[in-house]
């Protein structure tokens, strides 16, 4: 092995000859070095929200009423007609709508009849038809998954549907004013991929998907689901589209973000900077629905839990909006004579750096702890040869 230096001016020593307490204090000061680091880095990730402009007050979503059918314990989908709220569960029997009450009393069950696997969601098509988003994959090994028809009277069709690129694992499902479907992936790294049926459905198919966008949700440090950290308020478990179409709705374990679609057009609305509302601390969020009156509501899986609501959110979203407005400014009076040199001794302003989104700052800390844990490793490696 070649000989190393260990300090300036000292004999040339192998690693195996280095003092005892000479080798305690390196490590000693990079077990520090290592602690500071870190300690940047999430330094670094919580501090990128503050990166983000100011936005409307948001009020907390308060409490409507408490769920305590025991038959919905697992609530993954919500939709509201303003008069009704229909929901779904994650596991049934058999794929069924539960009708309730503003009381959240069980008022009637549309029960289809068609095999349960993993509901991930519920929207409500123009036409007043439900569709239940039969597209739930944890392990990704469905060959095909489905959209589920529910009439108001109870009947049903099954319409099963293929993935262009090998299985996918699904929560949300929205349907805009043109009544086109749109399902929205659930990822834990990455976009969420937005994919629609290639053509008109078919009972009971399959018919090919075909993916028309993705959807990037920057995260939050709010609490709440049951997957610790950044990771839970990233992944997209439920969506909802405003009856006028004007309103897309997704939500993560822990937020729920409002996008603009003044066109109805669901993929371009999902491009748009949304509004971000804070969710309370639910066990499984996977449930949230646009009322008429532009009411947003959230729900979460568990007994005795509650449909919680903010009044008027579509109106919040229409004030962020007018917020980012650019200020107008004056005409610039144009120059006599035009000129292509600037003036002696003037310098061009730089433009500003776009500040990294906090999903970014995410991936940042994961490699970030990830190079830390190999660097250790190499220390305590080299430290014991």
């Amino acid at each position: 092995m070649r000989a190393r230096r260990f300090a300036p001016g000292s004999a040339s020593v192998s690693p195996q000859n280095w003092p005892t307490h000479s080798c305690k204090t390196a490590r000693r000061r990079f077990r520090w070095l290592s602690l500071l680091t870190a300690l940047g880095l999430v330094a670094g990730s919580l501090g990128a929200g503050s990166m983000a402009s100011a936005s409307v007050v948001v009020p907390e979503p308060v409490p409507s009423c408490v769920i305590t059918d025991p038959a919905i314990t697992m609530l993954s989908g919500l939709v509201s007609d303003g008069e009704h709220w229909y929901v779904v569960n994650d596991h049934d029997p058999f794929v069924q709508v539960f009708v309730l009450n503003r009381d959240c009393s069980v008022e009637r069950v549309l029960t289809t009849g068609i095999d349960h696997y993993d509901v991930g969601d519920l929207a409500m098509a123009p036409d007043g038809v439900l569709w239940v988003a039969e597209t739930g994959d944890n392990r990704m090994r469905r060959e095909t998954v489905a959209l589920i028809s529910v009439t108001p009277d109870g009947q049903s069709a099954l319409h099963r549907l293929t993935y262009p690129d090998g299985p996918r694992d699904a929560e949300a499902l929205l349907i805009g004013s043109d009544g086109i479907p749109y399902i929205v992936t659930k990822e834990l790294l990455g976009p969420a991929e937005i994919y629609r049926p290639a053509q008109a459905l078919e009972s009971p198919g399959p018919v090919p998907l075909e993916r028309v966008g993705s959807v990037r949700i920057r995260g939050s440090n709010t609490p709440g689901g049951p997957i610790p950290g950044f990771v839970g308020s990233v992944v997209v478990t439920g969506g909802s589209v405003h009856p006028d179409g004007s309103v897309v709705a997704l939500r993560t374990y822990t937020d729920a973000y409002l996008f603009a679609a003044p066109d109805g057009d669901v993929p371009t609305a999902l491009e748009n900077e949304p509004l971000r509302i804070p969710l309370p601390d639910e066990p499984q969020g996977e449930a949230v629905a646009i009322e008429p009156d532009g009411t947003l509501l959230s729900g979460s899986e568990g007994a005795d839990q509650p449909i919680r609501a903010v009044p008027d959110a579509v109106g919040l979203l229409a004030a962020e909006l007018e917020r980012r407005e650019p200020a107008a400014v004056p005409p610039r009076e144009e120059p006599t004579a035009p000129s292509n040199t600037e003036p002696e001794g003037a310098e061009s302003e730089p433009a500003p750096a776009e500040a990294p989104s906090e999903q970014e700052w995410g991936v940042v800390l994961l490699a970030g702890a990830v190079a830390l844990g190999l660097v250790w490793w190499w220390g305590r490696r080299r430290s014991r040869r």
